[in-house]
């Protein structure tokens, strides 16, 4: 049985999210997490202007990317992560097989109001995790970045801040839900 093709058009934001099989560990140390980053910076550089990262967040066993695509599908972004990453990781660890738990999912953000909600989701997925007690403390998203207190690192905060005017806005809409 195939997989249904993912509705995709030029300009769409998805939320995407990608899990180890199993729902095993696909980031076992620091370095694990930035050669995964080097590989989304270089993918971006590769396909030069299709594709930005609107948020981020990188747990232990799954990542989620907010994505909006200009004229190429989204499928040739994440074959390219996923695949460059998974080599990485089962060469430096010995492993065979697949490192994904199946196809990557994806979701359309189709408003601001959903825009808006999925990146305070990212957001606090550590808050949630209880890793951490506030999210600007999770060095592995891009929260610190909207913050304006991380190194701004292959995130572009244009469109969601547009839709607060301010990050002191942003921030107050996401830990709102963060500490209730």
């Amino acid at each position: 049985m195939g997989y249904q093709k993912r509705t995709w058009y030029p300009g769409v934001i998805y939320h995407i999210t990608s899990r180890g099989n199993r729902k095993e560990i696909i980031y076992k140390d620091i370095r694990d997490r930035y050669v995964f980053l080097n590989i989304i910076e270089n993918s971006l550089e590769y396909y030069k202007g299709e594709f930005s990262i609107i948020c981020y967040c990188i747990m232990s066993n799954h990542f989620h990317l907010m994505i909006e695509t200009k004229d190429t599908h989204i499928k040739h972004f994440m074959s390219r992560i996923n695949s460059q990453y998974a080599k990485y990781f089962n060469q430096k660890y010995e492993y065979v097989g697949y490192l994904f738990q199946g196809r990557y999912y994806s979701q359309i953000i189709d408003s601001d109001l959903e825009l808006m909600e999925v990146s305070r989701y990212i957001h606090l997925n550590p808050v949630r995790a209880n890793i951490v007690k506030k999210p600007e403390h999770y060095i592995w998203s891009s929260y610190s970045m909207y913050l304006g207190i991380g190194k701004k690192r292959i995130v572009q905060t244009e469109k969601l801040i547009d839709c607060f005017n301010t990050m002191k806005n942003y921030k107050m809409f996401v830990e709102e839900v963060g500490n209730g």
